[in-house]
C-alpha cells in the first residue's frame, strides 16, 4: 500500500512534462525510490563540476542555473520553478555538472538518483523519448541564447527576455500583467550578458517609452507589441 508521502511525490512527478508520461503504477513505483529535500535561500543544490548522479524536480520555490568562468565571471542560464526538472543532462550522459544550481528562495525538491532513473528509462520507451526531446529543447534554447548574444543589441535581448518570461507565466497576451522574475537586476544582467547599470538603463528607457512599468522588483508589460518590435520578433 502506498504511503501518504509517496502519494504526494507521485502527484508532483505527474505534474512535470518529463514524468507525466508514466502510468500511475510506474509513478508510484518511482516515487518509492525518491527523496524529498528542502533548500534554504542561497543554498546550492550542486556546484559546477560535481558528479551528475541525480536530478531534482522542483516542487516549490525557485532556483537559478549558472555557469562560472575560471576568472569568476558568472552567467545566469535559466531560472526554474515548480514542476520544472533540473540536472537531467548530467544524469543522462553520466558526466559532471556543466552548471551550478542555487535556490533563489526556500525550495522543496524531489531527488531522483541516476541508477533508478536509468532502470525506468530501459523499461519505459515513452520516458526515454520525452527525455531525449527535453535534451533537444535544451540545445535549441542554448543555441538561441548564443545567437542572441551575437546578433541582438542589449535592449533587444532584455525585451526578448521579458517577453519570454511573460509567456512562461501566461501573461504575454494581457497588458498590465506584472511579472515577478524573482531576480535582482544583477541576476537579470547575467541572463543577458551585460552589466547591472547597463540593464538598468535599458529598463528605464523601456519604461520611458511606455513599453513597461516598474514596481519594485516587478516589471509590468504595458505594450507587448512595442516590446516585440524592440526584440526584433
Amino acid at each position: 500500500m502506498i504511503g501518504v508521502q509517496s502519494e504526494s511525490v507521485a502527484a508532483a512527478l505527474q505534474q512535470t512534462a518529463i514524468f507525466g508520461v508514466l502510468r500511475d503504477s510506474a509513478l508510484r513505483e518511482l516515487a518509492d525510490v525518491c527523496l524529498q529535500r528542502t533548500y534554504r535561500r542561497d543554498q546550492f543544490l550542486w556546484y559546477q563540476g560535481d558528479p551528475g548522479d541525480y536530478l531534482v524536480v522542483i516542487v516549490q520555490g525557485l532556483v537559478k542555473v549558472t555557469v562560472t568562468s575560471r576568472w569568476g565571471d558568472e552567467m545566469l542560464l535559466a531560472t526554474l520553478g515548480p514542476s520544472d526538472v533540473v540536472g537531467e543532462l548530467s544524469v543522462i550522459d553520466g558526466g559532471v555538472r556543466s552548471a551550478s544550481v542555487v535556490a533563489l528562495k526556500p525550495t522543496t525538491g524531489i531527488v531522483i538518483g541516476r541508477t533508478p532513473l536509468i532502470a525506468f528509462m530501459q523499461r519505459s520507451p515513452e520516458l526515454l523519448d520525452v527525455l531525449l526531446r527535453s535534451m533537444g529543447a535544451l540545445i535549441r534554447r542554448l543555441t538561441e541564447r548564443a545567437t542572441d548574444l551575437v546578433f541582438l543589441d542589449l535592449a533587444a535581448r532584455v525585451a526578448k527576455l521579458l517577453l519570454r518570461e511573460a509567456e512562461g507565466s501566461g501573461g504575454e497576451e494581457r497588458q498590465g500583467v506584472p511579472i515577478d522574475l524573482g531576480l535582482t537586476q544583477t541576476e537579470l544582467a547575467q541572463m543577458v550578458g551585460a552589466s547591472r547599470p547597463a540593464v538598468n538603463r535599458v529598463l528605464q528607457s523601456l519604461a520611458a517609452r511606455g513599453s513597461i512599468s516598474i514596481d519594485g522588483r516587478k516589471i509590468i508589460i504595458q505594450d507587448s507589441i512595442a516590446l516585440r518590435r524592440r526584440a526584433g520578433l
